[in-house]
């Protein structure tokens, strides 16, 4: 009995295994390898080309200027995640264009700048001016060896280009900053201006016929018959040297020019001097002169 049930079931087992033979599968179930890529692309490296939306271009560093090697660009298919329409050009910072180079000159090719101002004369820079060649009189004594025409001092504007030496222009040049200045302060704004009423002139003194020549006529003098202030009134000595107010500064005036000038006249010296102070460089063994 146990013989004819073991012999049954070979026979069964015989059966099953037939079945199973006839339904196998006609090709294997081994995946395929995949397909081995060339040339792989990083989405992270990669930008669209618009012109082909669906493909993408790597993205290669241009060539160097003069370089023989033409970059030709990878194309791929767009990969799971992105969307056509990207960005459009590299997104590598363009280089900065070279500088030139700046040559500096060396100190022993510079020329050096001259530091005197234009216009000045006598060596003082506050004196402003011109050199004139030299002047001959007609008279015998008048002339100026050095003369110079100036049109202002320590500021101050001329009412007209003066010419003298260059003696008589430092004094003058003196006298407005350490004394008309200060003297008229902030009276009217401040001075403006020195109305001159005479220069050089080559002529006697007074314009009397034969007196001695006038130091007018050898560039050592100046007349001044007013001064303009900022607001456009005048100080002048015809109206100002008995008045209570600008008598006192005009007065003021006259007495600080002693000491600068040679020879200082006013309304108090001679029917001359009635309208103007008259300053000039003559020196004298007795010192100065002033009337």
């Amino acid at each position: 009995m146990r013989l004819f049930a073991a012999i049954m079931a070979i026979f069964i087992a015989g059966i099953v295994a037939n079945e199973s033979f006839a339904s196998a599968p006609t090709r294997s179930i081994i995946p395929a390898p995949r397909p081995v890529v060339t040339d792989v692309v990083r989405p992270e490296r990669a930008i669209f080309d618009r012109s082909s939306p669906g493909l993408i271009r790597a993205m290669r560093p241009r060539p160097r200027p003069g370089s023989s090697v033409v970059a030709k660009p990878v194309f791929a298919p767009v990969p799971a995640g992105f969307s056509v329409g990207g960005v459009a050009k590299s997104l590598r910072p363009i280089p900065r264009p070279k500088r030139r180079a700046v040559q500096v000159a060396s100190s022993a090719t510079e020329t050096p700048v001259k530091a005197t101002k234009r216009g000045s004369v006598c060596g003082v820079r506050t004196i402003r001016g011109e050199k004139l060649k030299t002047i001959r009189g007609k008279l015998k004594g008048c002339g100026v060896s050095k003369p110079v025409k100036i049109t202002a001092v320590d500021g101050v504007g001329l009412s007209q280009a003066s010419i003298m030496d260059c003696t008589t222009a430092k004094a003058l040049n003196n006298w407005v900053k350490k004394s008309v200045k200060p003297t008229v302060g902030r009276l009217g704004g401040g001075v403006d201006s020195l109305r001159v009423a005479a220069h050089y002139s080559c002529r006697t003194r007074n314009s009397k016929p034969g007196a001695k020549i006038s130091e007018h006529g050898k560039g050592k003098a100046i007349d001044i018959s007013a001064i303009k202030l900022k607001n456009g009134s005048l100080i002048s000595v015809l109206n100002g040297w008995r008045d209570p107010a600008k008598g006192k500064v005009l007065k003021s005036l006259h007495r600080s020019a002693c000491g600068p000038f040679g020879t200082v006249l006013g309304p108090n010296a001679d029917k001359y001097h009635q309208d103007h102070f008259h300053f000039d460089t003559a020196r004298y063994r007795g010192g100065t002169y002033c009337r």
